[in-house]
């Protein structure tokens, strides 16, 4: 539960950072097995077919993610939480195990969703994986924000302009520490008459040059087990991360239910519901079998963009 202090300045400074929220032993050490046996299986089969050099018993969860990065190998999106943004496949990868689903619906995480947005909650399907490598092993091409740092943006941004007036927040999930020189998040504080910004098609979807005074920016580093609230009009970026070690950490979306997610072509859940609990999802089988329905529907489907902004648009040029 939040405090009243910490409820207010959130709704003052549309941002919070709040310690020791997942558990170390109970939530996070389960979905570092998860994904280390995902990886694990990845690894093997790459390196059966000769894509990486270097034998799986030599390397560790982050050797390995190293090593497949560097060999052109993709672990990102078999590790992520949600379709890609570009064209899906009836193959596209993608992961949902009981250990993720756990942490989505951690009851101190909603507790603190509840506290902010009423006790009617959505899971909404805009969620994340980020594990960043080190900033000097990035191709030059790389521009995926899950992977590099991440331009100035709001979170209303990057949904469709169905969810423009939708009760939404972003909860970030650190699992492991999240510092200034692995590349923690930084804010700029929402002002009360903050709107929605321009965005446009920059490296990645980012607020148009001119908007934000990045000189204001304030870093929020977190410790593993940490999370950081954003309001839906915060703009924040990441920094890069100038460490030899991978920075992780997971997006995850909740609004109000009933209302437009921002991506209705992705599937949603009911996380919490006071007046009517039987509809609540507790079973991560039926989350991925959604996932896998509307990989199967989009795959044949004409594409459609997750994001609103157009290239060509004034403040864009």
């Amino acid at each position: 539960m939040l405090t009243s202090e910490q409820k207010q300045f959130f709704n003052t400074n549309g941002y919070l950072v709040v310690e020791d929220v997942l558990d170390q032993q109970n939530v996070l050490a389960p979905v570092r097995r998860e994904y280390t046996a995902l990886l694990d299986d990845l690894y093997a089969a790459w390196h059966a077919r000769g894509e990486v050099t270097i034998p799986p018993g030599k390397l560790d969860f982050h050797g390995k993610l190293l090593e497949a990065y560097r060999a052109g190998c993709d672990w990102f999106q078999p590790m992520d939480i949600s379709l890609p943004g570009d064209r899906i496949t009836l193959d596209t990868p993608m992961h949902f195990g009981p250990a993720i689903f756990d942490l989505v619906t951690n009851p101190r995480l909603l507790d603190m969703v509840e506290d902010l947005i009423g006790p009617e909650i959505t899971s909404n399907p805009i969620q994340h994986v980020r594990i960043k490598p080190p900033a000097g092993d990035l191709r030059d091409d790389e521009v995926r924000a899950h992977i590099t740092a991440t331009d100035w943006h709001q979170d209303r941004g990057v949904t469709h302009d169905e969810a423009d007036e939708t009760t939404m927040i972003t909860v970030w999930c650190a699992v492991s520490d999240a510092t200034v020189e692995n590349g923690c998040l930084q804010v700029v504080p929402r002002k009360p008459d903050t709107a929605i910004l321009p965005h446009c098609p920059k490296k990645q979807t980012a607020i148009a040059d001119g908007f934000v005074d990045e000189a204001s920016a304030i870093p929020l580093p977190v410790r593993s087990g940490g999370v950081v609230i954003f309001h839906p009009l915060t703009p924040h970026a990441s920094l890069a991360n100038k460490t030899d070690g991978f920075r992780w950490s997971f997006d995850l979306r909740f609004n109000v239910t009933g209302q437009p997610t921002g991506r209705a072509h992705f599937p949603h859940f009911i996380a919490r519901s006071r007046s009517n609990p039987q509809s609540e999802l507790h079973d991560w089988r039926q989350w991925r079998a959604m996932w896998e329905e509307a990989r199967a529907r989009l795959a044949v489907a004409p594409h459609i963009n997750i994001h609103r902004w157009a290239s060509d648009a004034p403040y864009c040029a």
